[in-house]
């Protein structure tokens, strides 16, 4: 309703998560500090926190009116003409995994573009539009461009309801967002990954009992980055309740683009193809003949927005095969960051040397994505600035924790480490289980450790310099669950993580 509401009175709105009492949010008093917003608009039970934070971390504080108790008889006054409204319809701040975040101008244009582009893709069987009766089923948090997308402004476009429940109450019981999407009519929703792997790993048969899953049109998995063995233990687990494969959607996309990007519009599995991990980490993606190596998911055919591969050093498109930088083109582009002429320059004004026939010449966006086209269809190898370079070699980090979940099944964080004048890799694993504090549960942490050292080595011919095993929720993240991997070293350095292998 704040959000709307907003929007609706000709201003530009700012989701943000609400920061808990007594504490500092780099987050969020960097968001406002970069917005000197003019009105606070919160609910009654959250006003008070809201307001106490506010005196205590800037001083002069905006109006905080808690929209819960207003009062709904009142009239209302003319809404502002749409002449008069701002192109800007909201701030969408980046979650900040490498930087202080940047608040996306989203424009109302860019809404509409990128919900059609979307919605395409998502129901190709009907003609981009949801199935009669449909209803979307959502527990993401609102300030983060996938959840405010989900269950806010996709509802409103395309005409049908939307159930919605908290961040808190999935994580409480991972097994309500199964038990929503048990209906009776055509069901969607979207998760990150981790959501995928709680859920499998937290419902029980109790909470399942009687569920019938098989009505669910998509569900699609985005926001960061999507392993395959996460995805088939979900399929698997959920199979019983009629649960398919053909369900699942993996979509990438990003705030600097509205929220959608590519996704995979065929009928059929998610599709995984496994490349030669020597190949990769040169730059090139050579399928393997076996199903060994480094299993990456296809994000099918990029149709609409326009996405090319391209070298960043020369700024010329990459030839198929080819790794390179994910850059995007089209009306669901945002304009640029707020307040940061020079950062939205580098990043939205890209412009691609000698482009191919077809191919606009700019501007372009830069996504900071690695990735490459395989047969025409998109794979990704995870984030520019999060390589690691150990004994001179390139390595994907999220191709090294892929490699390592399909063994522990929770978070991982592969970083390198600056040892005797060599980077090394260190390897920090979260075990949702520690069992036997004892020797008899130091000899499983030993052999888990074992494996993990082999499977890294068999499949990236890496030696890792030291595993750290932790208790889950040790690595630090960003609010989208996205890995800090600089934090995450400073840790390592100043010896700060809890092990449960000491």
């Amino acid at each position: 309703m704040a959000f709307l509401g907003a929007i609706q009175a000709g201003l530009i709105a700012v989701p943000l998560m609400v920061p808990q009492p007594g504490t500092h949010d780099e987050r969020v008093s960097a968001v406002l500090a970069d917005t000197g917003p003019a009105v606070v608009l919160t609910t009654s039970t959250a006003a008070a926190a809201v307001d106490e934070y506010l005196q205590r971390a800037h001083g002069a504080t905006p109006a905080v009116i808690e929209v819960d108790a207003l009062s709904l008889d009142d009239p209302n006054p003319p809404g502002i003409r749409v002449s008069d409204a701002p192109s800007i319809a909201y701030l969408q701040y980046t979650s900040g995994s490498t930087r202080l975040p940047a608040g996306v101008m989203v424009s109302h244009r860019n809404l509409h573009v990128n919900f059609q582009q979307l919605m395409a893709a998502y129901f190709p069987d009907f003609n981009g539009v949801a199935p009669r009766d449909s209803v979307c089923v959502s527990w993401l948090p609102f300030y983060h461009d996938m959840g405010l997308m989900q269950g806010v402004i996709a509802p409103i476009l395309g005409g049908y309801p939307g159930v919605l429940t908290s961040p808190v109450a999935f994580l409480q019981r991972p097994a309500r967002w199964i038990q929503a999407m048990a209906q009776a009519v055509p069901v969607f929703s979207a998760a990150p990954n981790f959501a995928f792997e709680l859920a499998a790993r937290k419902s029980t048969d109790a909470d399942l009992a009687g569920l019938d899953l098989g009505n669910i049109i998509s569900i699609v998995s985005g926001a960061e980055r999507i392993h395959p063995a996460t995805l088939d233990r979900f399929c698997k687990r959920f199979a019983p309740y009629n649960f398919r494969e053909d369900m699942m959607q993996p979509s990438y996309g990003l705030a600097e683009a509205t929220v959608y990007v590519a996704s995979r519009a065929q009928a059929g599995a998610p599709k995984v193809v496994h490349f030669d991990p020597e190949k990769l980490a040169e730059g090139n993606a050579q399928p393997s003949s076996t199903r060994t190596g480094s299993p990456l998911l296809s994000y099918g055919v990029p149709q609409s927005p326009t996405v090319r591969i391209v070298d960043p050093d020369t700024g010329t498109q990459c030839p198929h095969g080819t790794v390179g930088e994910i850059w995007v083109h089209g009306d669901n582009v945002a304009d640029g960051y707020w307040q940061k002429p020079e950062e939205t320059q580098r990043t939205f004004g890209a412009v691609l040397a000698d482009p191919s026939p077809g191919t606009p010449e700019g501007p372009w966006l830069r996504t900071g994505d690695l990735g490459f086209l395989c047969d025409g269809e998109l794979f990704i190898v995870g984030r520019m600035k999060d390589l690691l370079i150990v004994y001179g070699r390139n390595h994907y980090p999220e191709d090294i924790e892929s490699t390592v979940q399909t063994i522990t099944g929770g978070r991982v964080a592969a970083i390198s480490v600056p040892v005797d004048e060599t980077e090394k890799l260190v390897t920090i694993i979260e075990l949702k289980n520690r069992g036997d504090s004892g020797e008899h549960g130091q000899r499983g942490l030993d052999a888990l450790k074992n494996d993990v050292t082999a499977a890294i080595s068999d499949s990236h011919g890496l030696n890792v310099a030291d595993l750290v095993l932790v208790a889950p929720g040790s690595i630090p993240t960003t609010t989208s669950g996205k890995i800090r991997r600089a934090a995450c070293v400073e840790r390592y350095r100043r010896q700060q993580f809890t092990r449960l292998d000491a």
